[in-house]
């Protein structure tokens, strides 16, 4: 619990035993620093899809949408998960289909909940802005079962920024890039992997907007929350 008057639980997706009504998903490397990313360059929404095959599905039956996963590039799918990679990507006006090991997932599991936030780094404080005055937030902390120190750093940060304190970022930041993941990706043991993607997932505030996810017509859809996506520094 960060203060009294907001009631705060940091929770993996595994532990998740009833619907919250607010909840937060973080995922920081990658697929919310992404996803801001892919807003930033002009996509219009994003489908958070369950399953590759699910991802393949739509792009078929939706040939000018851009799909995208984890890892290595894919027959089927126009791009990967990085924040690197998708910088330079032209997506104005497009509908991107996301699926990933951890984020996607956890947008998913909380899908009928009041309000879900999907957020990273580069969103903190407008994720937080939009959570003023809520008196209860679960935060989904997807990597490594609810372990992710880069995520739980960022969830941390967020939480103690909506209950209106002005915490120094640097731990927070160092934290998240001490990191396993910050390792792996350092490292290309990923596949998938843009130099820059590390630096780019430790960009604190980079875009003014949150990002929300919404059943729409039985989809899970993610979208821009607050000021205009186009408004951030690309």
């Amino acid at each position: 619990m960060i203060m009294v008057g907001m009631e705060t639980r940091f929770l993996a997706i595994g532990e998740l035993t009833a619907t919250p009504p607010v909840a937060v998903v973080i995922d920081v490397m990658r697929a919310f620093t992404t996803a801001a990313w892919a807003f930033a360059r002009g996509a219009e929404r994003i489908v958070l899809a369950g399953s590759l095959d699910e991802a393949l599905g739509l792009k078929d039956r939706h040939p000018h949408w851009v799909a995208l996963k984890d890892g290595a590039p894919a027959p089927g799918f126009d791009a990967v998960n990085s924040p690197g990679r998708i910088r330079g990507t032209d997506l104005a006006g497009r509908t991107v289909v996301q699926k990933t090991t951890a984020g996607t997932v956890g947008a998913l599991a909380v899908r009928d909940a009041g309000l879900v936030l999907c957020a990273s780094f580069v969103v903190a404080e407008a994720t937080a802005r939009a959570l003023h005055g809520r008196p209860e937030v679960t935060f989904v902390v997807t990597g490594e079962d609810g372990r992710a120190e880069e995520d739980l750093a960022c969830a941390e940060y967020i939480a103690h920024r909506a209950a209106g304190d002005s915490p120094d970022p640097a731990p927070y930041l160092r934290r998240a890039a001490g990191s396993a993941a910050a390792a792996d990706l350092l490292q290309y043991v990923r596949k998938g992997v843009h130099e820059d993607d590390v630096e780019l997932c430790l960009e604190l505030d980079r875009f003014p907007f949150a990002m929300a996810a919404a059943p729409e017509d039985g989809l899970m859809v993610l979208r821009p929350y607050g000021e205009p996506a186009g408004s951030g520094r690309s």
